[in-house]
């Protein structure tokens, strides 16, 4: 045993080492497409895995006690199969068996190191590179952003071209698998060629006869069935290692209060690359404030606190229990009185203090099942400024010692933000006796800190309370002087107006009974009719030959024996050899055409897939949940791209060695079709019991898969939050509840393997038995040659049959990943993306005019209408800005002017066209946008930028440096290549503000669309973006949708809205002197 597992370890030093350790922290709250495609490798390969490996044992001992003996023969000796010959036989054995310890053929063992050493390393870079198609799995869970840039098909390509390079792999793979298909279907066939060769060349009066040939033939074939088995193991074993070669080891979590800390996000970071150097003691019970620009380190602070960067120097300490509150609100698939408990024991009159001190009584009572209701993924049903405040009330509920809060204040309007920084975090709050650590943009809070920490560049430059800071005369107390007046905040961000509707997801489809033969009609299709018609001729071709060959045998043993020789044994021995080769040639062939067959199967409906998700509305994305997108461009199309192939070779060769056993039998001994019938019947039941049984457990097995991954997406995007409430066990649990699940419909279909076999296995025995009987019953009439044929293939039967119908399930299972891939084939679809004739003005639009005329719309049939009867006209060049409570429409009336949802009332006309009759690219390609989620993703920063690459470096840069970017991008070490991680988590939200400030000012187009741009950065820098606004799009038309009312102060005109309606819209002075709404709001924001 020791050489069999010396052997199995290659597999272990073949892998290719781990890639260098990665950064892994700054991409953290994202789904992490290693860490993803790792835990799925993880989750699907382990199981099948250890059955294997269970029974790999049995294997070992199955070829050791038969190998040997069954190609030497020497304990048959009644068969006389080395007789003379022995020494020759002999020979065979060194040449086929030169570790004779191991026990397998020569052939066999050529396949296994061919597979070990050379394809091994090719599945390998397929693997990863699967990471990298995982990349843009997290394309999907961004669309908005994509559409609102009218950006799907530059990012078709990318995907596009990380798919090709994956199926370049896969292509070489099917050629050096061919090879090995070959070696191991030869196998058999080439150790019998040179047995009977060495044979009957070695001494002229060895007779082939029936005997010796037939039993020497099935010992051979069930040879080839143990070298099936050993080779699936190599394979699988090598991906279960791979699996965990692929895992990091992460660093643990410290605890807190800084002394000389010296921190990076990465530990193989370049010296002083991106460090933060601290030094800072926070008193028990005192409330901290962090100010500081964009991108000076006011997030990395927290982040050092929570453990979430590497220390490189220094020492960091904690005294109790820490609860945070991301700048960026994390939100669980679930209730909103299960985010707010977040799993603590449910205390009822806490949780009522906890919700009424964070505003959320008015919002319960808005929302259609109260604390009950289903929030959704990513929290789709509620607005920036309640998820906010949702992520707030779970840290309060939590009651710990200390509190670091990510600038939370930021995604609610001014009263709100008193009412929470009054009840909650000030000093008359509910955390009043907690130590607070909270980092703001908002002046009015700092005079009521205990102290206040400037931070520049990642280091604290000042520290004191607001009147030591004043009292200094530093550059806080200058900053404060320039902006005090100013800092006014206003309206809550993120009004999604799917505040009143209740959006239910999509529950997973769970399809039953048979799978329709349109499917595979459909994979025929993909392959290509041409090349499936050429694959069955070189199936039935190479069946052909092996019948053949087999019947040439027969006939080389029935020769006349004369003077004890067979006087025509050169030219039998020729044509059986040239038969064989014909075999070789066709397995070769079909085995390349089936699986470049399958390659192109797999482009199409993955391009076709990709191409109907990204043509889909967003009410799709809203209702789906992402684990289901992930498990189509995950394992659905790797099932289409490695499984469904080899299921397809497998069943095929199956069939067609049913089909021949039969035709040999019934022509042997004709009276077997007696009991073909019984047998037969029994064989459809059986078979089709399992089948359906199968097939309904394959089902089970894909639906349970999708929460699997929609739950560890959704822990990725938390990790923060998680680790920081101490929660990493219960979350752990629920992964493992949710894989436990998704395993249960497993075991099932072991034991169902079991019970098919136990059956066939009875049907087969029955088939030999009776082959058996009735040729002794007819031993007049057959020739020995015939007898030996017929009885070799009965004995074939039953393992023929065992496969035939495992591969009939497992393809009927298998294909049912076609299946879920055509399901987005018939999902709703936006209108067209280009219109073939267009008949807009070259330049369009020239003047930027806005006339909106009755218009409104609903985000579901079965719902009211969100914006009702909207009537403005905008010239061009105005400035406007919108305002409004939560769900008053703001953003709704956006994405009907970007037509992501399309208008149900009314029209919108754009320098006198109306933009219904417009293709969407052609339309969202002409304005621009700044939305308020600030959105990148995975790839270089100019990538980010400008994925079409239509600008030039040099425009680049020009808008990069008006957008205040610039000093920054260029003290990166790659500068424009900078690689961003996915979601942009590698930079702050302020700075994916400004770089999406970059992206307006490229485009540069004649209408510019602000959806609470601001609401992430500091007042300098919102100064300074509005400033640029102002003079890089003097002679544009700008909306915004206003944070901070000041900055609208200005504009041409203001449109006010209230309940989905227009209640005004004017110049602000006369919305003032009007004393409405508008005027309401200004008093709440002091202005007036």
């Amino acid at each position: 045993m020791l050489n069999e597992l010396l052997c199995l370890s290659v597999i272990c030093h073949l892998i290719p080492p781990p890639p260098p350790p990665q950064d892994w922290n700054r991409t953290w709250h994202v789904g992490n497409p290693d860490l993803t495609q790792c835990f799925q490798n993880t989750v699907l390969v382990w199981v099948p895995c250890l059955y294997l490996w269970v029974c790999a044992p049995i294997y070992f001992l199955y070829l050791k006690s038969h190998d040997r003996g069954y190609i030497c023969m020497t304990h048959l000796n009644r068969a006389k199969t080395v007789s003379p010959g022995g020494g020759g036989g002999c020979v065979c054995v060194c040449v086929c068996n030169p570790c004779p310890e191991i026990g397998a053929s020569f052939l066999s063992r050529i396949s296994f190191w061919w597979i070990t050493g050379i394809i091994s390393p090719l599945l390998s870079t397929s693997m990863f590179l699967n990471m990298y198609r995982d990349v843009q799995i997290n394309l999907n869970l961004n669309l908005k952003v994509l559409k609102l840039y009218a950006w799907e098909l530059a990012f078709k390509d990318k995907v596009s071209a990380i798919r090709e390079s994956e199926l370049r792999v896969l292509k070489k793979a099917a050629y050096l698998g061919a090879i090995s298909t070959f070696t191991w279907v030869c196998a058999p066939f080439l150790v019998a060629l040179s047995t009977f060769t060495v044979y009957v060349m070695i001494d002229e009066r060895n007779v082939l006869d029936a005997q010796k040939a037939f039993v020497s033939l099935a010992l051979f074939n069930i040879l080839s069935m143990v070298q099936v088995g050993f080779n699936t193991l190599s394979l699988s074993t090598h991906f279960l290692f791979l699996s965990l070669v692929c895992l990091p080891l992460f660093p643990g979590s410290d605890s807190i209060s800084i002394e000389d800390g010296v921190f990076s996000w990465c530990r193989n970071d370049a010296p002083h690359s991106e460090e933060v150097l601290l030094s800072v003691r926070i008193p028990d019970g005192s409330l901290v404030a962090v100010v500081g620009h964009v991108g000076s380190g006011k997030s990395s602070l927290l982040s050092a606190l929570l453990g979430e960067m590497e220390k490189l120097e220094g020492s960091v300490s904690v005294k109790g229990s820490v609860a945070y509150v991301p700048q960026q609100a994390w939100i669980q698939n679930a209730t909103l009185k299960d985010n707010i408990v977040f799993g603590q024991e449910r205390k009822e009159s806490w949780y009522h203090r906890v919700v009424e001190a964070c505003a959320l009584l008015p919002d319960l009572e808005i929302l259609p099942a109260g604390d009950g209701t289903e929030i959704g993924e990513k929290g789709v049903n509620l607005s920036g400024g309640q998820k906010q405040r949702v992520s707030l009330a779970r840290a309060v509920y939590c009651d710990c010692a200390v509190y670091l809060l990510d600038d939370p204040l930021s995604a609610v309007d001014a009263h709100v933000g008193k009412h929470i920084f009054e009840k909650v975090v000030g000093p008359q709050g509910v955390l009043k006796d907690r130590t607070r650590v909270l980092v703001t943009h908002g002046l009015s809070f700092l005079p009521q800190a205990d102290l206040i920490l400037v931070m520049v560049e990642g280091e604290i430059t000042e520290r004191g309370s607001y009147l030591e800071l004043m009292a200094r005369d530093g550059a806080f107390a200058e900053f404060l002087r320039t902006y005090a007046n100013k800092e006014q905040e206003d309206d809550e961000s993120g009004d999604i107006c799917y505040l009143h509707h209740h959006h239910q997801q999509l529950a997973t489809v769970r399809t039953e009974g048979e799978v329709k033969l349109s499917v595979f009609w459909e994979y025929m299709k993909a392959i290509g009719v041409v090349l499936s018609c050429v694959s069955i001729f070189l199936f039935f071709s190479h069946h052909f030959a092996s019948l053949f060959s087999n019947y040439w045998l027969s006939l080389w043993t029935d020769d006349p024996v004369v003077n004890g020789t067979q006087p025509s044994r050169e030219m039998r021995l020729g044509v059986y050899g040239a038969l064989g080769a014909s075999q070789g040639i066709a397995v070769f062939c079909y085995s390349i055409s089936v699986s470049i067959g399958g390659i192109l199967a797999s482009r199409y409906l993955h391009q076709s897939m990709l191409y109907n998700v990204l043509r889909s509305p967003m009410s799709f994305f809203e209702r789906t949940p992402s684990g289901n997108l992930v498990n189509r461009f995950s394992k659905e199309t790797d099932t289409i791209d490695s499984i469904i192939p080899s299921i397809i070779k497998m069943f095929m060769g199956s069939m067609f060695n049913v089909v021949g056993s039969c035709v040999v039998i019934l022509i042997a001994t004709p009276l077997v079709a007696i009991i073909i019938p019984p047998l037969g019947i029994l064989y459809f039941f059986v078979q089709r019991f399992y089948v359906a049984s199968s097939r309904q457990l394959k089902r089970l097995e894909s639906v349970s898969r999708s929460p699997v991954y929609t739950h560890f997406n959704e822990t990725l995007l938390g990790a923060s939050v998680i680790r920081a409430f101490g929660e990493q066990e219960r979350f752990i649990r629920e992964s493992d509840g949710r894989v436990d699940h998704n395993q249960k419909a497993y075991y099932p279909s072991i034991v169902a393997n079991r019970w098919l076999a136990v059956r066939l296995e009875f049907v087969g025995n029955c088939i030999v038995m009776f082959a058996a009987l009735f040729a002794v019953m007819a031993r007049e009439s057959l020739s020995p040659g015939i007898m030996g044929l017929s009885i070799s293939y009965a004995l074939q039967l039953t393992a023929s049959l065992t496969w035939l119908v495992r591969m009939s399930s497992d393809l009927e299972t298998n294909i049912v990943a076609v299946e879920r891939v055509k399901e987005y084939e018939d999902t709703e679809k936006e209108a067209d993306w280009r219109h073939d004739q267009s008949s807009l003005p070259p330049g369009w639009p020239t003047a930027g005019n806005i006339d909106i005329r009755g218009f409104g719309l609903r985000y579901r049939e079965d719902q009211e209408l969100a914006v009702r009867n909207i009537t403005v006209a905008i010239h061009g060049g105005e400035k406007v800005g919108i305002v409004g409570r939560t769900g008053a429409g703001k953003s709704s009336l956006t994405l009907g002017l970007f037509r992501i949802i399309e208008a149900c009332e009314g029209e919108i006309h754009i320098d006198g066209v109306n933009i219904a009759t417009l293709g969407l690219h052609e339309l969202r390609s002409r304005i621009t946008i700044i939305p308020q989620d600030p959105v990148l993703f995975s790839g270089s920063l100019r990538m980010n930028l400008d994925p079409f690459d239509g600008y030039s470096d040099e425009e680049v840069w020009r808008a990069l440096e008006l957008s205040h970017l610039k000093s920054f991008v260029s003290g990166l070490p790659d500068k424009l290549n900078h690689e961003c991680s996915e979601g942009g988590e590698n930079l702050s939200l302020g700075q994916r503000q400004l770089v999406c400030l970059a992206r307006a000012l490229l485009r540069k187009t004649k209408i510019l669309v602000l959806d609470e741009a601001t609401a992430a950065v500091d007042l300098e820098t919102d100064n300074l973006i509005q400033s640029t606004i102002r003079t890089q799009f003097d002679d544009c038309t700008v909306l915004t949708i206003a944070h901070r009312l000041n900055t609208i102060m200005d504009y041409t005109r203001v449109l006010v809205l209230d309940k989905g309606e227009m209640a005004e819209f004017d110049s602000p002075s006369t919305l003032i002197t009007k004393r409405g709404i508008f005027y309401k709001m200004a008093k709440d924001s002091g202005l007036v």
